[in-house]
């Protein structure tokens, strides 16, 4: 069974360079910070200086937070090229008794970000794995919206890169009730605001939150003209999180009685 161990979570958080009490032999997926280091829970630092080992998406980024911490734990890279092939060796480790904390470069790890495939198989196994909570560009942004108190949101992650499939995907999602999450990179947001406008419509309103946490924050809310309008004027730096508004019931003609 994976379980949770009922004193895997107990004891206090563990200053950098300090003693810490060992972990139950497992996988720790942990939250890390999305821009701002300063987010970053005691929880996830005790975990990531008691770990074994850090299953990291890319070492030198990670080196950068745990430097900062005074964490030295070894690294294992682990991204979405070779996870599948790291299964495996995840096993082994943790039956052998270790515990891995496995940490993405920001966020949550299996959000659009590698993760998903170790912890599946972890759970498959019947071997122990937990998560640490921590920032998360999704939750983050449909905070900020505020558009979400009534039918919550569908998360859809990153559109396809061919051009007819996330067409295809922008019609099937046209009528959804509710807001939708989409992460865009710099390099196609504005391609995405020509195939809203295209498949969708003129009129339908999106909100994009960019470089969430950091110095330059910025949220805007429009049409697709008036969000391109925005940006010939504005770096297209970071990346973007994509919230598309349900679509509004069309206006009545002036004069139309209300019924």
């Amino acid at each position: 069974m994976s379980e949770r161990p009922a004193d895997a979570g107990s004891g206090p958080a563990v200053a950098a360079g300090m003693p810490a009490s060992p972990l139950v032999p497992g996988l720790y997926l942990v939250g890390t910070p999305i821009g701002n280091l300063e987010d970053i829970t005691l929880r996830a630092l005790r975990v990531l200086q008691s770990a074994t080992h850090i299953l990291a998406e890319d070492t030198r980024h990670t080196r950068r937070l745990l430097d900062r911490h005074g964490i030295v734990t070894p690294m294992i890279s682990c991204h979405k090229f070779n996870e599948r092939a790291r299964e495996e060796e995840i096993l082994r480790r943790i039956r052998t008794g270790e515990a891995l904390a496995l940490v993405t470069d920001a966020g949550m790890p299996g959000i659009s970000d590698p993760g998903a495939r170790a912890a599946a198989a972890v759970r498959a196994a019947g071997l122990f794995v937990t998560v640490i909570p921590g920032p998360c560009a999704l939750s983050a942004a449909v905070a900020l919206c505020g558009q979400t108190e009534s039918r919550g949101f569908l998360f859809e992650g990153f559109l396809d890169h061919k051009t007819a499939a996330r067409r295809r995907r922008l019609q099937e999602l046209a009528a959804f009730p509710a807001p939708i999450v989409f992460y865009e990179s710099t390099h196609r947001i504005l391609k995405l605001l020509d195939e809203v406008e295209a498949e969708l419509g003129p009129e339908r309103r999106l909100f994009i939150a960019r470089e969430l946490t950091k110095k330059f924050e910025e949220t805007v809310t429009g049409t697709p003209a008036e969000l391109r309008a925005h940006y010939q004027t504005r770096s297209l730096k970071g990346e973007f999180v994509v919230i598309l508004l349900p679509r509004q019931p069309p206006r009545a003609p002036p004069g139309s009685p209300i019924l």
